[in-house]
């Protein structure tokens, strides 16, 4: 069965935009427009694609035809490239990519400067905690991801980043605040903490770290990199930290170590489609050198807990 390019391109651009009003603009074509082509592809496979809601997204029978609608827009934009054709003829290349916070805030933004050197591409960046962003690509919204899964998700590859260091700190006021006597576990219990957030046990992990209890301080929700860090500095809570951000507060005095030499590593891999396109190629490649400059060598095994 050969199927439409104009009515995936609809298919995809929904989903990406996520509402119908939306990929017609993107598209440059009327909602009426946008919403017969999603209808005809979908009568034509007799199951429902998409989910219609704010925003709209993929039915399970959807998924694996999102990844397929962007595999092949993925290869049209590569072949039309060379021949400098607008509009309709070549369309827009959002590049669909995952990535945590943290190496959004560090060390990842040189790989995608380095990628529009050599490629026009527009970028479609989903912001996802490493231990969840392979099921985007499960689900197909994505072409790549910063994983902390080493196994390869079904029809793709992986390879390794490397590590990032994340450091527990805190005010000099906090600390003098709620652990006057010390670190312990019951004012471990009582300190409250910043999470990024229900994803992030970063905060839990470096507890199980210090204390064989089970402790669950009162938190905050704060999903912002650098709102960690003024968190932080302005003593709302203490927080686990890239330590590429922290390195020269901490230097200064302006923050604090929780347990001074104690720190949490987090092994990053790189996922993303096995599909023959030079643009993934090149990513891949920026990607991989980005990391060499910005994070720490894989070690293996992994070490959950490292000294300094």
């Amino acid at each position: 069965m050969q199927l439409d390019s104009r009515q995936l391109a609809a298919f995809a651009a929904v989903l990406r935009e996520g509402s119908f009003d939306a990929a017609a603009r993107a598209l440059h074509v009327t909602p009426s427009a946008v919403s017969q082509r999603i209808k005809a592809l979908e009568e034509r496979l007799g199951r429902v694609l998409i989910r219609r809601g704010s925003p709209c997204v993929a039915t399970e029978a959807g998924e694996s035809l999102q990844r397929h609608a962007q595999q092949l827009q993925l290869l049209e934009a590569q072949a039309l490239a060379p021949f400098g054709l607008d509009g309709d003829a070549a369309p827009s290349l959002p590049l669909a990519i995952a990535v945590n916070a943290d190496s959004l805030a560090t060390w990842f933004v040189p790989a995608l400067a380095a990628l529009r050197e050599r490629h026009e591409v527009g970028l479609d960046l989903h912001v996802e905690d490493q231990d969840h962003s392979s099921e985007l690509l499960r689900q197909g919204r994505v072409l790549a991801a910063v994983s902390a899964e080493p196994v390869p998700v079904q029809g793709c590859k992986v390879s390794p980043l490397g590590r990032m260091r994340y450091r527990a700190v805190a005010s000099p006021a906090f600390m003098r605040r709620h652990f006057p006597r010390g670190v312990d576990d019951d004012a471990l219990a009582r300190a409250p903490c910043s999470v990024f957030n229900q994803k992030d046990q970063l905060q839990a992990r470096f507890l199980r770290l210090l204390s064989r209890r089970r402790l669950q301080p009162p938190q905050h929700r704060i999903p912002s990199t650098h709102g960690f860090v003024h968190a932080a500095l302005h003593g709302l809570g203490w927080g686990m930290n890239p330590e590429a951000l922290v390195a020269p507060l901490l230097a200064s005095g302006d923050l604090v170590e929780l347990a001074p030499g104690r720190a949490l590593d987090v092994p990053l891999y790189w996922q993303r489609w096995s599909l023959e396109s030079r643009v993934l190629r090149d990513l891949t490649d920026a990607v991989s050198a980005a990391a060499r400059a910005g994070l720490l060598p894989l070690r293996t095994p992994s070490s959950a807990g490292v000294p300094r």
